[in-house]
């Protein structure tokens, strides 16, 4: 019975851990907050905007990617295991996105948060 309930447990845990490697990218997960605005055979640009208070659908950045904030944003972002951690991005001020598995960003800042997404494919 503790090896069923041992084995049950391993599949379970290797299914959550393929579910999060498979979220789909930011713009297919979230349309409301993600949107393409430029796409060709080598890029992707993605105009990301949360309201005030709103939370994204959980995604992923299947390829690196440059992040250029288009307004102050206080966005906090939480993985599938509850890790979260903040990113504060001045109006302005780019920086790079590695390949990211599965996690969703959520608008804790005063305002709406504007940032565009450039992704090579």
């Amino acid at each position: 019975m503790i090896r069923i309930s041992a084995a049950i447990a391993a599949v379970l845990v290797t299914a959550t851990i393929a579910f999060a490697q498979t979220s789909p990218p930011t713009y297919q997960a979230d349309p409301s907050v993600y949107k393409v605005i430029f796409e060709d055979d080598n890029f992707r640009v993605i105009a990301a905007t949360w309201k005030k208070g709103t939370r994204d659908k959980d995604h992923a950045h299947p390829s690196p990617s440059v992040a250029y904030a288009v307004t102050d944003c206080s966005l906090k972002v939480v993985t599938p295991d509850g890790k979260s951690r903040d990113v504060n991005s001045k109006a302005g001020s780019a920086n790079a996105v590695p390949t990211t598995q599965s996690h969703h960003a959520e608008n804790v800042g005063a305002s709406d948060c504007q940032v565009v997404f450039v992704e090579r494919k």
